[in-house]
């Protein structure tokens, strides 16, 4: 069976799909590309937001378009959120839920094993399910692709918050933990394996061990891992550099205590980057988000990582244009980025979901002032980042080389500001480097 992937949406999909890449191909199959000719299209479909449910749709619809003939199965938020729509109005032919990876991959080998030559009328529906149906987390292969320089290590599944505007915990199920053993030990296959950097991800990771009967919590795994790819990569390595780095996926910023934050400076190897999900800086906006923090828990929070960790970037997450928000708020929401100083932000406005509290809420914004908002917020994060980038002038860091092109070499540092160097620097490398200028967008660095 020749097959190709599609992935949408966050790192947790990209981690599941490289999983059933791996599956498929260590059962015989042969991965490609969309386009080259493929037995079955895979798509791992996004529903956090109704512009990445569209963005789900017509990746269904082009990848029919690309591969005529081929098996169309789909999985991921969108079709376990609307399995029947994607099955009447796209054609699928396997459908699958947000849960059992392994399960969907092989009833998609047995699907195509099957056919008889000619396209399913009806859609199968694969045993898969949803994740909400699912008793405990489910263990999948190393999520690693080949040709990458970072892998990624998914330790958590599913939410407990139930914001207001989010269907993610109706879809993703109750909060899951893959056990601390586990856990470590797929760290230390992924270092011994060459990665230079490994990625902590989970849908809610700051929930993390909640669900486990061993106490082990987030701050505790991470110390746990960023000591076991310590050892795994300086037991055979000839220099410091062959070292791999953890990453750390999105926080809660309540989470960010004290204890929390002395952990991961004691951790080896953590990049000083930090992403939180903040949704909102006005204090009434986030009690009807359903957020359990206020302003003053995330400015705790900044001050805490940033003395910490000396010139760590600080990402956030932000929604403009959430039911009941007024001009008002959205200024107090604009004062507080800006007094954070976040080194880059991702922004969305707000996007209605049927079956979620915020979508049946009075007040709704029209979508032009969402919009709106959303872009006002982002010529902020852009001065933002652009401050931040030059305040890294002269600095010293390591930087991750992960690409190159014209006598140029690409890479990120471990705050998260991606830099390039005129010298050719190994792909996989870790370098020190030290930050000449901003120019044009583009961080230039020399290495030292």
């Amino acid at each position: 069976m020749r097959f190709c992937a599609v992935t949408l949406g966050c790192k947790v999909n990209q981690y599941e799909t490289q999983a059933m890449t791996n599956i498929l191909t260590e059962r015989g199959h042969t991965h490609a590309e969309p386009g080259d000719g493929c037995d079955v299209c895979i798509v791992n479909t996004c529903a956090v937001t109704a512009e990445s449910s569209r963005k789900s749709r017509q990746a269904v619809r082009r990848a029919g378009k690309l591969e005529p003939g081929a098996l169309i199965a789909v999985c991921g938020c969108l079709s376990g959120l609307e399995s029947e729509a994607v099955v009447a109005r796209l054609g699928a032919d396997v459908v699958g839920g947000a849960g059992d990876r392994r399960g969907f991959a092989l009833e998609v080998e047995r699907v195509c094993a099957a056919r008889q030559g000619e396209r399913s009328v009806a859609a199968q529906k694969c045993a898969s399910g949803d994740a909400s149906d699912a008793g405990g987390f489910e263990e999948l292969p190393p999520g690693s692709a080949a040709g990458r320089t970072r892998a990624l290590l998914k330790i958590q599944d599913g939410c407990d918050n139930f914001c207001a505007y989010c269907v993610i915990p109706y879809i993703r199920g109750r909060v899951r933990s893959l056990p601390a053993p586990r856990a470590v030990e797929q760290a230390r296959l992924l270092a011994e394996r060459g990665f230079r950097e490994i990625v902590v991800t989970g849908i809610e990771i700051s929930s993390y061990g909640k669900d486990l009967t061993d106490g082990v919590s987030l701050m505790e795994i991470i110390r746990m891992i960023g000591e076991t790819v310590t050892n795994a990569t300086t037991g055979a390595a000839t220099n410091a550099a062959a070292e791999a780095r953890i990453r750390l996926g999105s926080l809660d910023p309540g989470a960010i205590d004290g204890d929390f934050c002395a952990g991961l400076a004691a951790t080896p190897n953590l990049c000083a980057h930090f992403h939180i999900s903040l949704q909102s800086g006005c204090d009434d906006t986030l009690q009807r988000m359903g957020r359990r923090y206020d302003t003053g828990v995330v400015c705790d929070a900044i001050s805490r990582l940033r003395s910490g960790f000396p010139d760590c970037g600080v990402t956030a997450d932000l929604i403009t244009g959430f039911p009941g928000e007024t001009d008002k708020e959205f200024e107090r929401t604009m004062e507080f980025i800006k007094s954070a100083g976040f080194s880059d932000m991702h922004i969305f406005p707000y996007s209605p979901r049927p079956g979620t509290r915020a979508a049946t809420m009075p007040d709704q914004v029209e979508k032009s002032v969402r919009r709106e908002r959303a872009r006002l917020a982002a010529e902020a994060a852009e001065d933002m980042s652009a401050a931040f980038r030059r305040g890294m002038i002269g600095k010293t860091t390591k930087v991750l080389f992960e690409r190159k092109k014209d006598g140029v070499s690409m890479g990120h540092t471990d705050n998260y500001i991606e830099v390039a160097v005129k010298k050719s620097a190994a792909r996989n490398s870790i370098h020190t480097v030290q930050i000449s200028s901003f120019e044009n967008g583009i961080v230039w660095a020399e290495i030292v």
